[in-house]
C-alpha cells in the first residue's frame, strides 16, 4: 500500500472514531462509598450508572468500591486512593478543617466539594425486648457502635463525648460493619445499633423485619447543644410506617451525604460527572428511595464546607442552578 494511500486510510479511520465519539484514551474513576446494605453504595452506583450512560461523550467510565465509609473515603480523597467519596456532612467539614479525627492529619486544602444528596438522621434500632426506649437507655447494654472509618462511628463518638460516656459505660461495645449489625440484633448478638444512614436503608429494613426491633428517639439537651454549635447538625425525622413495627415518626438530629473530590481531578472529569447526573436528574431520583426528595437547588449548597470544585462550579453557573 502506497504512502499517500495509507495515510488516506488513516485520516478516514480518524474521522470514523471522531464520528462514533470513541475516545483513544479513557479515564476511570473511582467513588468510594460504604457498606452494600446502607444507602452511600447505592447513590455511588446511580453516579456511576448515569456516567457510564454517556461514556461514549465524554471517555469516563466511572467504578463503585464498597468502603468504611465517610472518614475512610475522605482520607482515600486525600492520598488520591479515590477519585470521589461519599462522606457525611460533618466530616467533610473536619477533614477541610483539620478538626476532630482529622487534627493529626492537618487541613485537607485540596478537598472539593461536588454536591449534596440525601439527609442521614443518626438512627438507634434496639431489640424490642431490651428495654431500650430512649439513647440514655444504652447504658449498660450491648450495642455495636460502628465500625472504625465510618461516619456513623464517628458521630458516635461526637454523641458519647458529649454526655461524657465512655465505652466503659457499655456491657459489649461492638464494631460491627453496617452490613453485619442488623443480624447481631436479630441473632440476639447485640441489644442495639447505631447508624447514620439515609433512609429507607437496607440495613434498618432487615433489622426491622427479621426480628421484633423499635427505632430509638435521640433527643435531649446535649443533642440540642450540638445541633445549635455545629452547622452541620440538624434536627431529622424518621417517617413512621417505613419500617414494621415502627408506627409512629422518630426524632432524631442528623447530617448530609455529600459526594466529594479533590482539587487534583480535573475540571474536565468533574464537569462530566455532575452533567451526567444534573441532566439526568428525574432518572437519577428513580433509582433509589432516599434520592427522591432531592432538590437541584439545596445539592449546591447544603453541607457543603469544602470549597466546590472549579468543574461542578462551572456545570452550575452555566444552568442557573444557586
Amino acid at each position: 500500500m502506497s504512502k499517500s494511500v495509507m495515510s488516506t486510510a488513516c485520516a478516514a479511520a480518524i474521522l470514523l472514531v471522531s464520528s462514533l465519539g470513541v475516545h483513544a484514551q479513557e479515564t476511570t474513576i473511582r467513588i468510594g462509598t460504604g457498606g452494600k446494605t446502607g444507602v452511600y453504595f447505592p447513590t455511588g452506583g446511580a453516579i456511576c450508572r448515569l456516567v457510564n450512560r454517556s461514556t461514549a461523550d465524554h471517555g469516563i467510565t466511572c467504578t463503585v468500591e464498597s468502603t468504611g465509609g465517610s472518614v475512610y473515603n475522605l482520607k482515600a480523597v486525600r492520598d488520591g486512593t479515590l477519585d470521589f467519596g461519599i462522606a457525611q456532612s460533618d466530616w467533610q467539614f473536619h477533614s477541610y478543617n483539620g478538626s476532630s479525627r482529622f487534627e493529626e492529619d492537618g487541613k485537607d486544602e485540596s478537598l472539593r466539594a461536588v454536591f449534596s444528596v440525601h439527609p442521614e438522621p443518626f438512627t438507634v434500632v434496639a431489640r424490642a425486648d431490651a428495654g431500650i426506649k430512649s439513647f440514655d437507655d444504652l447504658k449498660g447494654k450491648r450495642v455495636n457502635i460502628g465500625n472504625p472509618g465510618s461516619g456513623s462511628r464517628g458521630t458516635m463518638d461526637v454523641l458519647m463525648a458529649a454526655k461524657g460516656w465512655t465505652l466503659a459505660d457499655f456491657e459489649l461495645a461492638t464494631e460491627l460493619k453496617s452490613s453485619d449489625q442488623a443480624r447481631a440484633v436479630c441473632e440476639g448478638k447485640i441489644d442495639a445499633m447505631v447508624f447514620t444512614v439515609g433512609h429507607p436503608s437496607g440495613s434498618i429494613k432487615e433489622a426491622t423485619t427479621e426480628c421484633e426491633t423499635v427505632l430509638v428517639e435521640v433527643a435531649g439537651a446535649e443533642v440540642d447543644a450540638l445541633i445549635a454549635d455545629n452547622p452541620y447538625y440538624r434536627t431529622a425525622t424518621i417517617p413512621g410506617g417505613m419500617y414494621n413495627g415502627n408506627a409512629n415518626e422518630t426524632k432524631t438530629f442528623g447530617v448530609g451525604a455529600t459526594l466529594v473530590t479533590s482539587s487534583k481531578v480535573s475540571d474536565e472529569t468533574v464537569y462530566a460527572l455532575v452533567k451526567s447526573v444534573f441532566d439526568n436528574m428525574k432518572r437519577f431520583k428513580r433509582l433509589h428511595p432516599a434520592l427522591g426528595i432531592l432538590k437541584e437547588e439545596e445539592m449546591v449548597k447544603d453541607g457543603l464546607s469544602a470549597p466546590l470544585h472549579d468543574g461542578a462550579a462551572r456545570f452550575f453557573s452555566e444552568m442557573n442552578i444557586n
